[in-house]
């Protein structure tokens, strides 16, 4: 089995398309295809259903995906550990991200990473705020937004979140399931509102519900968790986070595109340099390996929980 097969079904499952894979990674579209058909031949099973819009997994890569990206990590640890020893990477990252995103996606890697660096130091800076990159407030920033505005910042697409509905079991309990948008006038509805919000799907929620009065505002996502768990009403949040609460549950579809992404930030000078090129080849894997694993078992936890607050409202 050849690396550079498994290289292009990573980016055709990421990109969705033979074209938009090739672009991604520099070579021509005719290459990736024959890569994915080398592959598929070698493992003796077919990975992609081709059609007019893209190439889709198939249920065998599907599940074969997440194999893929432990293995891309694996070579990814291995060439920048053999780096490190090269270069000595020493010195100080300064890394500033969310609350929720700091604790979804860079903590628990960071003792591998310190492994495989133990003489680079981490500093993580925990702030809804956009620190000044440009003012070298900050090396790297793990941001969220639907789009960053234009600069002359560096910036790469980690992955894209789902949002929705939640409210908590006891609230649901109490007043009831929404059953569309025009339900939630009969609602106690939670927005957002301070520095950097609206948060994400509020001001989408007040589009389609004109003149929907919140019962209350909040301006930090973590509170706003907080405010769902305590029963206080319905508000959208992300599905990656909401649906492994065991108390809260999606009581309206989700929310269509475009919805946040999260994106990894730096200066251009800045994007080649060994510290700067270890943290971002280490973590790009790791954190769409991580959101993976959270959505399948979000996604399982959810499926319960509705059924458990069916049954229990139906009693």
């Amino acid at each position: 089995m050849d690396w550079n097969d498994l290289k292009a079904f990573l980016a055709v499952a990421r990109e969705g398309s033979t074209l938009a894979a090739s672009k991604s990674l520099g070579v021509n579209q005719t290459t990736v295809a024959r890569r994915i058909e080398s592959l598929e031949a070698a493992v003796g099973l077919k990975l992609f259903e081709r059609g007019q819009t893209g190439s889709r997994l198939t249920e065998a890569g599907q599940d074969l995906l997440a194999e893929a990206e432990r293995m891309e990590q694996a070579a990814a640890g291995f060439t920048n550990r053999a780096g490190g020893h090269q270069r000595s990477l020493t010195g100080t990252l300064r890394v500033t991200s969310t609350e929720i995103m700091a604790n979804l996606g860079v903590t628990p890697g960071l003792g591998r990473f310190r492994e495989l660096y133990p003489d680079l130091k981490v500093e993580v800076i925990i702030t809804d705020l956009v620190l000044d990159l440009a003012g070298a407030e900050a090396d790297i920033a793990i941001r969220t937004a639907v789009a960053l505005p234009d600069s002359d910042l560096m910036a790469r697409k980690i992955t894209d979140f789902e949002f929705a509905f939640y409210a908590s079991r006891d609230y649901l309990m109490r007043r009831g399931l929404p059953r569309s948008m025009e339900d939630l006038r009969r609602h106690d509805v939670i927005a957002g509102d301070g520095t950097h919000l609206p948060l994400p799907g509020m001001a989408w929620m007040l589009d389609q519900v004109p003149g929907l009065e919140p019962t209350m505002r909040i301006n930090a996502t973590t509170q706003l968790l907080h405010a769902l768990k305590a029963g206080l009403g319905v508000a959208p949040f992300g599905c990656i986070l909401a649906d492994l609460e065991p108390d809260l549950v999606r009581c309206l579809p989700p929310i269509p595109p475009p919805t946040p992404a999260v994106w990894m930030v730096t200066r251009a000078e800045l994007k080649d340099t060994p510290r700067v090129r270890a943290f971002i080849d280490f973590f790009i894997p790791y954190m769409e390996q991580t959101r993976r694993g959270l959505v399948e078992h979000g996604q399982t936890l959810q499926d319960r929980k509705m059924a458990e607050l069916e049954a229990a409202m139906a009693g």
